[in-house]
């Protein structure tokens, strides 16, 4: 399988908007699987063909701790979203917080990956 990571970043940045349209909709969302780093598609990918061709790469490890990470924060953000805390979940969103930084941090460690593994 090849990997778009350019359209992975650009798949875990939409996260915030989906974040926001399910506080101004009140939806719940799957917290139990935003939590897990091998659910999505970056994520089935780095655990398995990935992890074979590039587990000895600085930036695969780089990628994966970063990617869980990512996913750690975005469950909070959805465990908020659950508990109709919406206020809080917002301000969750908002610059300088864990989630805003984690989900900086996960696009940069795609694209070191990218580049390094020459993607």
């Amino acid at each position: 399988m090849i990997m778009d990571l350019t359209s992975a970043v650009g798949k875990h940045a939409e996260w915030k908007t989906k974040f926001r349209s399910a506080i101004t909709k009140k939806e719940e969302m799957d917290a139990a699987t935003i939590a897990k780093d091998n659910c999505c598609e970056l994520g089935k990918w780095l655990h398995g063909e990935a992890k074979a061709q590039f587990g000895a790469l600085t930036s695969y490890k780089e990628c994966i701790q970063k990617h869980a990470a990512f996913h750690t924060e975005a469950a909070k953000v959805a465990a908020a979203i659950n508990a109709k805390k919406f206020t809080e979940a917002e301000a969750m969103l908002g610059n300088g917080t864990g989630y805003t930084k984690v989900s900086g941090e996960v696009g940069v460690a795609i694209m070191h990956l990218k580049k390094e593994a020459g993607l």
